[in-house]
């Protein structure tokens, strides 16, 4: 069995592009927060109801511990969240048929439209975003990031969700 060892040359090269990598994603998830805030929140919901909002109408129907997990959030505040997105008419629950003690959740009608209208808005971001980039870097830039978000996922045991067109794996 053979081991690779690094040169100081590329030991030093690591270095520098793992502090130039996370310099770069500190400085985009930033940006990203304070936007994301400031375009959901003038909808009526917080950016965590938002995200939550989001796993519902993409998966249809998840259970509270389901969704949970995906935000990555213990129960008790996925349930807070869930029951604020409830009181507004975004989100409907609905006992198990089978297990009184599970509830399933799923996104009204109100909730979809809200989503879409919140999706909408910050398509149009990113498309003013992008739109100066020439092509072939913004879809290396999509694969990067999805490769990225795969591989952090990954290191935390954790999984991204399907981007839902047809080059992402299921």
């Amino acid at each position: 069995m053979t081991t690779k060892t690094a040169t100081p040359t590329a030991d030093a090269a690591l270095a520098r592009d793992t502090r130039d990598l996370y310099e770069a994603l500190t400085d985009l998830v930033r940006v990203y927060q304070f936007r994301d805030r400031n375009l959901i929140c003038c909808h009526d919901v917080s950016v965590t109801q938002c995200y939550a909002l989001d796993a519902l109408v993409r998966a249809g129907t998840m259970t509270m511990g389901s969704l949970a997990s995906t935000l990555m959030l213990d129960k008790s505040t996925t349930s807070r969240v869930v029951e604020t997105l409830d009181r507004k008419g975004y989100v409907k629950r609905v006992r198990h048929p089978d297990d009184a003690r599970v509830v399933r959740l799923t996104a009204t009608a109100r909730g979809r439209n809200l989503h879409e209208t919140i999706r909408q808005n910050q398509l149009a971001e990113e498309r003013a975003v992008i739109e100066s980039l020439p092509a072939d870097v913004r879809r290396a830039t999509v694969g990067v990031v999805r490769e990225l978000a795969k591989v952090a996922a990954k290191r935390i045991g954790r999984t991204v969700p399907c981007c839902g067109d047809e080059t992402c794996e299921p």
